[in-house]
């Protein structure tokens, strides 16, 4: 067994031996371990990569199934709007669902408070973002979601011209798309005020999220 193994070692040595003296060979060998590197780096840096998308989640201290902020993306709050939002909370009606019939889409919302300077965002629902204008009055209406199947995954597939409403406990309204766009996440002036009745959806797009997908309609 040991004569074997011996011979085993002294071919394999005799090969590399061989190998080494060959440019041709020495060149491709190189080129092999280089591919091998690279792959094996490749493996390190995408579970390294998963390692911090979930760190960060749970350096919140907050669960997957429970509200968490954009904190990190950010959707930062006007200060100027929230000075009404109590009042307007008690006599205007806030949308409760959303529904964009050619991306075949219905899905309930909810009034999402400021946390410490950014909208709350839910993991089962889109989000209207207290201090944005309500659906019956002049101003810009902000509405998202996660970019996840069953929230706001379809918008990727929006097309201007497509009819959106928004459903209150009383009535609802009709929009229609104007505008696609995708923008950085410290690009806010998306949902700046505005002087007519709009409404802007917002959600993530992009590679690893790093963009955000920003759907106007005005009011019809």
């Amino acid at each position: 067994m040991s004569s074997n193994v011996h011979k085993i070692k002294s071919v394999n040595s005799n090969s590399i031996s061989k190998i080494l003296k060959d440019k041709k060979k020495r060149i491709r060998l190189f080129f092999l371990v280089a591919g091998l590197m690279l792959l094996t780096a490749g493996f390190y840096f995408s579970a390294d990569s998963s390692k911090i998308t979930v760190n960060n989640t749970s350096s919140t201290g907050v669960s997957a199934n429970e509200v968490v902020s954009f904190s990190q993306e950010p959707i930062n709050v006007d200060k100027a709007l929230l000075g009404s939002t109590p009042a307007k909370q008690k006599t205007k009606s806030p949308p409760l669902r959303i529904v964009v019939p050619d991306l075949k889409m219905d899905i309930s919302v909810k009034e999402a408070k400021v946390v410490k300077g950014y909208w709350e965002v839910f993991p089962d629902s889109a989000g209207f973002g207290l201090g944005s204008a309500y659906p019956d009055e002049i101003g810009n209406q902000v509405i998202f979601a996660h970019a996840r199947k069953g929230l706001f995954l379809p918008l990727k597939e929006a097309k201007v011209g497509d009819s959106v409403y928004i459903f209150t406990k009383d009535q609802y309204y009709y929009y229609r798309i104007r505008e696609i766009k995708e923008v950085l996440p410290q690009q806010t002036e998306v949902i700046a005020p505005t002087s007519d009745q709009t409404l802007t959806l917002y959600t993530c797009s992009g590679y690893a999220d790093s963009k955000r997908l920003i759907i106007i309609s005005k009011r019809v």
